[in-house]
Formats: C-alpha cells, sequence, structure tokens
C-alpha cells in the first residue's frame, strides 16, 4: 500500500492502474482506494481492511458526470442534492449501472457515491481516468483514520517503503 501525496500522485495512479491500492485524503477521513475497474484491487480492499464480502464499498467521483454513469437513474432530488452538496461530505445511494462491479455493492442493486471535497483526491481520481471505490483507511470495525500516520500505524505491515 502506499499513501498518495501531492508530490507522488504519478507513482499513486501507476499502483492504481496496476491492481494496487492506495490511501487518500478527503475531507473527512483517509480511504483506502482502488479503481472501479480493477478486481483485483477491488479484492485488495477487502483483504487489507480485513472486511467482510457483504459490506458494500463507496465510490468516490471526480466529478457529477462520474457519478452519473454510475447509475442506472440519476433522480432529480439526486440532481439537487449532487449539486447542493457536492464536493463535500455526502453520499448519494443509488441504483447502480452496469459500469459498477458486483464486489462494490456486495450484490445489491444500489451504489453508495460521493464527490469528496479534498484537492488531492479529486486530482488522483481524475489523473486515473475512473472513479475510486475507497472506503475508510482501517482496519473493518476500528477507528476511520484522519491523518496519514494514523493510516501509517494501522497498516504499517503493508505499507510501501516511501514514507
Amino acid at each position: 500500500m502506499h499513501i498518495a501525496q501531492q508530490n507522488d500522485l504519478q507513482k499513486a495512479k501507476e499502483l492504481l492502474e496496476t491492481g494496487d491500492v492506495v490511501a487518500m485524503p478527503t475531507e473527512t477521513v483517509y480511504g483506502l482506494a482502488a479503481s472501479i475497474e480493477s478486481e483485483a484491487g477491488l479484492k485488495k480492499i477487502f483483504q487489507l481492511k480485513q472486511r467482510p464480502f457483504f459490506d458494500p464499498l463507496i465510490v468516490h467521483v471526480a466529478s457529477l458526470k462520474q457519478a452519473q454513469k454510475l447509475t442506472s437513474e440519476w433522480l432529480p432530488v439526486a440532481d439537487f442534492l449532487a449539486r447542493t452538496f457536492w464536493p463535500g461530505p455526502l453520499t448519494l445511494v443509488l441504483s447502480k449501472s452496469d459500469l459498477v462491479h458486483p464486489l462494490i455493492t456486495s450484490g445489491l442493486e444500489t451504489v453508495a457515491i460521493r464527490f469528496p471535497n479534498h484537492p488531492l483526491a479529486i486530482e488522483l481520481i481524475e489523473l486515473v481516468g475512473a472513479p475510486l471505490a475507497a472506503p475508510s483507511a482501517n482496519k473493518f470495525g476500528k477507528t476511520s483514520p484522519s491523518r496519514a500516520d494514523h493510516v501509517r500505524s494501522e497498516f504499517a505491515s503493508e505499507i510501501a517503503a516511501d514514507h
């Protein structure tokens, strides 16, 4: 695992494109991110977090257009809420499109979507060119990390020696 920082977004992008995961900040907590296009990355999130596969993941986007592609029906209320509160810590749960891997939703017909208000998260998602599944970067059932140091201590043995 790698903790994404402004000076190494290219490295984070390369890791995500090869099926790895990275920790990325949002305006609330750090997320453990994988490309929604990488089944290996999605599985690695579950493995690293020791998360049961019946617990769905949240998907982070960098635009309203990305969010709309993840849904089978973009409802007027979703449009209103997104335009009012995004980017920010609002999660919308909507009917999923076929672009959303069943691992992300744990087989459910809905997907949780969030547009984080953090420049590094937005830049990383844009750089990858695809939304990122990114639940909080902590072991399942533990406190969500709000600082990179929290992620480092939680995943000390899994973090690449780059810091």
